[in-house]
């Protein structure tokens, strides 16, 4: 009987979900692990893998502009252009680089960003406009520097660059701290959200947030109310086996009758 209940379990499963939660679960394990060490090691490793993640994502992106970047003639040496209209002919290649330009561009702008977001939160133990804002400058000032964009006075082209960042950052920042509100946990359903999780069903919880199945009614409920709100057979007998070995239900329930 115990055997057939796994099996019923299994099947109601979603394997994408299976690897959802087990990627969360290296994620959070990888997580716990960088928090343990020190501040050097932390910082050097968020910001190689966000580095990584950059290159890859512009390397993509270069793959789209890698025929644009051609379209650009290359001026002789001796030619004779104002710095001006060089410093425009420079920042045109290089947002309009190939593969590898970007990749380079990329990964300096997320993995400087992420290394100071990195120091600034160990060091004043939050995250707030201010860091975010400070890590957009530090960003926009090395990808100014690195992709070459810079005029003829490239350190006042690095501040200008990482001031528009931070700016740009500090905006969204504020915008995204305005509209994500936490969802807040409706009580109740604490112990029904309890008791699906722990019999791997929790995605019926929105049968019975649509039924009203508070968890007032747990230990009311019977085949029939659980076929009301669509949940099929298997997780129905899961659920009213839960509820007749749980002592607390039980007693609610024999009370009540």
């Amino acid at each position: 009987m115990e055997q057939g209940k796994q099996g019923i379990m299994v099947a109601t499963q979603n394997p994408i979900e299976q690897l959802q939660a087990r990627f969360k679960e290296l994620e959070n394990g990888f997580k716990l692990w960088l928090s343990k060490q020190s501040l050097p090691v932390e910082a050097a490793v968020v910001t190689t893998t966000s580095a990584a993640q950059g290159a890859a994502i512009g390397a993509f992106m270069g793959t789209l502009t890698a025929d644009a970047s051609s379209t650009f003639p290359t001026p002789p040496p001796n030619a004779a252009l104002n710095p001006q209209a060089m410093a425009s002919l420079k920042q045109a290649q290089a947002l309009s680089g190939g593969p590898f330009v970007q990749a380079r561009n990329f990964a300096v702008m997320t993995g400087v960003n992420a290394g100071i977001s990195c120091v600034l939160k160990r060091i004043r133990g939050k995250e707030d406009v201010q860091s975010s804002m400070a890590a957009a400058f530090g960003s926009g000032a090395m990808f100014s520097l690195v992709s070459g964009m810079g005029g003829p006075n490239q350190a006042a082209n690095a501040v200008t660059s990482g001031l528009f960042f931070a700016l740009v950052q500090g905006g969204l920042f504020q915008i995204g701290q305005k509209f994500s509100q936490p969802p807040t946990e409706d009580i109740h359903y604490a112990k029904t959200r309890n008791m699906l999780h722990n019999l791997g069903l929790q995605n019926y919880e929105k049968n019975f947030k649509k039924g009203l199945l508070t968890d007032n009614t747990l230990p009311l409920l019977n085949d029939s109310a659980l076929r009301d709100v669509r949940i099929p057979p298997g997780p129905r007998l899961l659920i009213l086996d839960h509820i007749q070995r749980d002592p607390d239900l039980k007693e609610k329930r024999g009370s009540r009758n």
